[in-house]
């Protein structure tokens, strides 16, 4: 529900699963950095901050009802989409956790762009 109106109220699972996205992210970049494969995981690291990023505009967007918001959550789900991909050649936890959220955020960003 919203917080302080009832109009993002059809958008709150989008909203909720972008937060969660963004924390996901910005905490597997953390430990990525703490891996001793660095090097192997560039692209990995670089792609969960663009996700972080995009995730938390789109739950800005959806916030203010901006006219731009299923385009925007378009694109986010195509980059959750990436980063779940990125994180999926990681075996370690922290990697398949995000894996995970990364591709529950894309499914609610199609959710909303669909409505």
């Amino acid at each position: 529900m919203g917080v302080v109106t009832k109009k993002t109220d059809q958008f709150q699972a989008c909203i909720d699963a972008c937060t969660k996205c963004t924390q996901a992210c910005y905490e597997c970049f953390n430990e990525c950095l703490n891996e001793p494969d660095l090097n192997a995981r560039k692209n990995c690291v670089s792609i969960l901050i663009e996700c972080a990023m995009m995730c938390q505009m789109s739950v800005a967007m959806m916030s203010m009802s901006g006219q731009f918001s299923k385009e925007h959550c378009e694109l986010c789900a195509k980059i959750c989409d990436k980063c779940a991909e990125e994180c999926a050649m990681f075996k370690d936890d922290h990697c398949q956790k995000c894996e995970d959220i990364c591709r529950m955020c894309a499914e609610e960003c199609r959710k909303m762009v669909a409505m």
